[in-house]
Order: C-alpha cells, then structure tokens, then sequence
C-alpha cells in the first residue's frame, strides 16, 4: 500500500546535533520530494531510495565514497558552526555493512552511524558488541549518538540519545524490500536506507507516544520518534526534517500546507486532525483525508485520520 497524498512531500531525514554538554535531536538534510512508500508484513519502509550499504556525501559536503567497503573517518572532538560537538574517534579504518544482512565478523554488529563529522546517520559501520542490552532497556553511547558505539546486544542499537544515556530498540530484520518487526513496532527506514529502526506504533490522533515523543508518518502506519523540534516546530514554522515539529503537528510541503506559510521553505508544520470536518488553524486549509478511502476497510479507524492542508 502506498501514500494516498504522494503530494505532501513528507520530510525523513533523521539527525542528531551533538550540541556542546549534551546531545540534542534536530533534524536537516531534506529535500520536498514525494514519499516512496513499501509495506510488506509488519514492517515499513520510508523513502529508502539508496541502497542501506552506500554513503556519498557527508553533511559537511566532503565525498566519503568508501573503497571496497572501507573507509577512513577522522574527527577531531572540536565544537563547529559555533554549537555542534564532534565526537573525538581519532583516525580509523571503518568497515561498512548491511544494516539487514548484519555481515559483520563475529562480536561485532552493523549500526548507522554520522560518517566524516556531520551531524546525521550516513553510512554504516560494524562495531563490536560490548554489552548485553536488550530492547526497552537503558544504554550508553560513550562517544554520543552518532558514533555508532553503544551497548545495546547484537541485533539492538542506542536511540534518543541524552548526554550519551539513551534506550535500546531493535533494529528491523527481514530485507530491505520486506521489513520486519514485532507486533508492536513498526521498521522506519530513513536516511538513504542506512538507518533502520524497529519504532513504536502509535495513533496521531491520540498522539500516545511516550514522553515527548512523537507520531510519525511511516508507509500504512504511524511511529513513536524522538522530538527534534527544539524551540520551533509550532504550527506554520518552517521545517526540514521529519521530526521537527512539536506533538500532533507534522512537517508537510508548504505548497501543499497553506499560504500562512513562508513561502521561500520547503516545508512547514501543520496539525493533524480527525477526518472529516475538523477544524484547522488557517482559512484556506480543510482536514484532509490521509489515506485513500479505497485503501483499507471502510470501517478501519485509519480513514478517520486527516492533516490541515490545501485541498488538492
């Protein structure tokens, strides 16, 4: 199944600032391209249009176009662009994988990781097993969250990472193609197929993600992610990422969201709503139906979930 509001131009790049005393989520590197969207047993993908083993560029701009599947990375440990903190790995020889294949030697795992000092998940990397952790439970990233270096077991990796401390979740099994996760989760696959989660489910009309949390968009479901909206993210701000809006809003092309909008960015925050009829906040948006209504059961509750846009 796909996307019935291809239009929208969803936002999925996933990205972890390291900001100077502590590691906070935002999120950049978008483009307002339509969502590619497949859905096969109980996993989803979201937009992985490059293959899980492949990195070009990095944030920074630099070619990290690895060599048969080994690459050097340098980063010095220094605060650049006056707020982001680079974790201090000296040089090394990384050796890049397949996040589903897991085909790393043994005690080691394939992890996302911010290749050449950026501040996303752009490549992968094996890393040794060094604990135990399992899904659910507490873990610790000692270089931050974009090293790739955690203690969560084989098969699991460290998420919503906080002055180094965050939370194993699994990461999805299966195959690119046909994902997979348990009951309760759903696999979001982002940041050019590398890196790919095994994520909460949750309802975006009743926003019941943990905490601060919030309910994203992925293929026929939603997800549980880690807010990146810092002090913005409110309702018609300007967005670049597909966590930078605060709860209950999501991150849409503006074209699409409403003239309230400033038209020079490529998306903007807007609210979901409860299909039909429910208000929205601007006088040129109606609640818009997500789905296609021939896309599930009329009676399945998914139909009932709309955003505030223009009507197309």
């Amino acid at each position: 199944m796909t996307n019935a509001l291809p239009r929208i131009g969803l936002f999925w790049t996933l990205t972890l600032a390291l900001a100077c005393g502590k590691d906070d989520a935002t999120a950049t590197n978008t483009t307002a391209d339509a969502t590619t969207t497949n859905t096969t047993g109980s996993g989803t993908t979201t937009s992985p249009t490059t293959s899980p083993t492949t990195s070009e560029t990095s944030d920074t701009g630099a070619s990290t176009s690895p060599t048969d599947g080994v690459a050097s990375s340098s980063t010095g440990g220094e605060c650049v662009t006056g707020f982001i903190c680079l974790p201090d790995l000296g040089e090394e020889e990384v050796v890049e994988c397949n996040v589903f294949e897991q085909d790393c030697k043994e005690g080691e795992k394939c992890v996302a990781w911010g290749m050449g000092g950026g501040s996303a998940w752009n490549a992968t990397r094996c890393t040794p097993v060094t604990g135990d952790g399992q899904p659910g439970d507490d873990c610790s990233a000692p270089e931050g969250g974009l090293a790739g270096v955690d203690d969560c077991g084989a098969g699991s990796f460290c998420w919503d990472v906080f002055d180094n401390k965050g939370v194993c979740v699994a990461l999805c099994t299966g195959t690119l193609d046909a994902p997979m996760c348990n009951a309760e989760s759903t696999c979001l696959i982002s940041n050019d197929g590398v890196l790919n989660l095994c994520l909460p489910s949750c309802d975006p009309l009743v926003q019941d993600c943990a905490g601060d949390d919030l309910c994203v968009p992925s293929g026929d479901g939603f997800l549980c992610s880690q807010d990146a909206s810092g002090d913005g993210g409110q309702t018609n701000d300007a967005c670049q990422g597909g966590n930078v809006c605060d709860k209950g809003l999501l991150c849409i092309n503006t074209g699409t969201a409403s003239s309230a909008c400033d038209p020079n960015s490529t998306g903007c925050c807007q609210p979901y709503c409860e299909f039909p009829g429910s208000p929205c906040p601007n006088p040129d948006q109606q609640c818009v139906q997500w789905f296609a209504p021939d896309q599930f059961p009329p009676d399945d509750p998914r139909l009932a979930i709309g955003f505030c846009g223009i009507p197309q």
